[in-house]
């Protein structure tokens, strides 16, 4: 192999416009690449925690796969959302409840609560993963348990929550959103409450159909085209004084709560599949997911059962996209049957083309052999480290990340539940950093990841992902650069998904000359 060979060799699986200059034959010293003066600049940061944080704050990290809006609010906005819709508080249960405020109960104004020094202090306590050692409580029961306690405090403020997140997203440089939320619920509730369960799902569907479900639908599409309105005017979106949040493009995952009754389980996902085949630049709604504790006596019971239902709609939608929690577990939080198969399951039942968390992949029948399937098949694993480690105490070598990685599954880091767990989207590549070894070249691999896996709608701009070869419609352009052709930039307008990840190579070359 000569010497030129062996420099190519050295810049496979490199962006374009971070690749080493490649010298003539006979030439001294090869130029070192803005992704090599960056790695090395990170190797010396790395055991260095406050500029290691500095460093990965200003790093594009493209997007955040696996994020529950409910979840991804910080429990002081819900405080001051509770003061400003005139709420009341129980300082014994730290919930929020309706007004009137019941004196006999204890119960007092949220405006009361928030100005009690001690009771603010607990509620945010109560309502999130802040001082979860001190709870009394597992970190599992002290995370979900927190989502009863301030739920009133959201509700109707969903283009609230979407406006604090996309601020959020953009100050750690997160460009695209897919939020789970299910909206439209009590709608489609009473659609299954008439339709009733049937064995035969297609006359179940039909069923559903023609008790209100498209009515449903059109009500949920109608409650996210509101809350992105509400979130426009709080970012002040296409205005001279726009937020930068508004740059931070979002869709939707229908969140299914597979802890309810089965007629109920299989409405949700139907109305799912109903918005997700609209299509993304429609009702913004480009995928769905299962939701609710992987280990409650329902979804654990019902999990195959969900399976089948999902594989029968992918038959009726088959463009429909589905990413799924599976292996939210560990060994003793459930029997060791329940451990064996979700993720499998998931895959080839329920047609996930991602999966959540996978934390208990190990633990699946041919662990290794599944690992491989889901390297060979490109099925994308959403990292939910902060999440792992409060729920189910898995951190550090017990986390699987490293197994994942070692066999070539694709992987990106998400944030799942970050106002709750206390975290956002840099923490999880410090985390990534600190506790899992990871190096910049693989977190640049993340965050690339992120966008070539998402739902959005559109076409992508690799034709070739491990080598980074563009499109043919870009293959004369410079991904990275400020050079395109007429025919590149024409395909990336028509594709959301390209653009995007045209803008984080855009992105991730300006930070690299930070390094020059």
């Amino acid at each position: 192999m000569n010497r030129t060979t062996t420099l190519k060799t050295l810049c496979m699986g490199v962006a374009l416009t971070a690749c080493m200059t490649l010298p003539a034959f006979g030439q001294s010293k090869p130029t070192a690449s803005a992704q090599q003066r960056t790695e090395a600049h990170f190797r010396t940061i790395r055991a260095q925690p406050p500029e290691l944080w500095a460093f990965l704050k200003d790093m594009p990290k493209g997007g955040d796969l696996h994020s529950h809006l409910s979840g991804a609010i910080y429990a002081e906005s819900m405080v001051g959302w509770a003061v400003e819709d005139g709420l009341c508080v129980d300082p014994k249960t730290l919930s929020v409840v309706k007004p009137p405020c019941d004196p006999a109960l204890g119960q007092m104004a949220a405006k009361d609560a928030q100005l009690d020094g001690v009771l603010y202090r607990r509620l945010i306590d109560a309502w999130s993963m802040r001082n979860a050692a001190t709870s009394g409580l597992s970190g599992h029961d002290q995370f979900f348990d927190s989502f009863g306690k301030f739920g009133l405090s959201n509700k109707n403020r969903t283009g609230d929550m979407l406006a604090e997140v996309a601020a959020r997203a953009s100050a750690g440089q997160v460009s695209y959103l897919e939020l789970m939320l299910t909206p439209g619920g009590s709608g489609v509730g009473k659609v299954a409450a008439k339709a009733q369960w049937n064995d035969d799902f297609g006359a179940m569907r039909a069923a559903m159909l023609e008790s209100g479900m498209p009515e449903a639908a059109q009500a949920a599409a109608d409650e996210l085209n509101r809350a992105n309105a509400r979130k426009a005017e709080i970012l002040r979106c296409g205005t001279a004084q726009a937020a930068p949040g508004c740059a931070v493009t979002v869709r939707y995952l229908y969140q299914v709560l597979r802890g309810l009754p089965k007629e109920i389980v299989f409405a949700q996902m139907l109305v799912g599949f109903e918005l997700a085949s609209r299509g993304g630049a429609d009702t913004q709604v480009v995928g769905l997911n299962l939701v609710m504790p992987e280990d409650a006596l329902v979804p654990m019971r019902d999990f195959s059962l969900h399976m089948r239902l999902l594989d029968y709609l992918h038959s009726v939608y088959p463009k429909v996209q589905v990413t799924l929690h599976a292996g939210e577990l560990v060994p003793g939080l459930v029997p060791p049957e329940g451990l064996r198969f979700h993720i499998r399951e998931s895959i080839a039942l329920g047609h996930a083309k991602r999966i959540g968390h996978g934390v208990a992949v190990m633990q699946e029948d041919d662990a290794v052999g599944l690992l491989k399937a889901m390297a060979r098949n490109k099925v994308m694993v959403e990292i939910c480290l902060t999440s792992n480690t409060g729920i189910l105490g898995v951190s550090g070598a017990q986390h699987p990340l490293s197994a994942y990685l070692k066999y070539g599954v694709p992987t990106a880091l998400a944030t799942d539940d970050e106002g709750v767990s206390r975290s956002e989207m840099t923490h999880e590549y410090v985390k990534a950093v600190q506790e899992q070894n990871v190096s910049y070249r693989q977190l640049k691999s993340m965050a690339r990841n992120s966008l070539h896996y998402a739902f959005v709608e559109g076409a992508p701009l690799w034709k070739n992902m491990d080598r980074l070869n563009p499109v043919a419609a870009c293959s004369g352009a410079m991904p990275g650069s400020k050079r395109t052709t007429a025919r590149c930039q024409t395909y990336l307008e028509q594709n959301p998904k390209a653009r995007l990840q045209w803008q984080l190579e855009d992105a991730l070359t300006a930070f690299e000359r930070k390094f020059q």
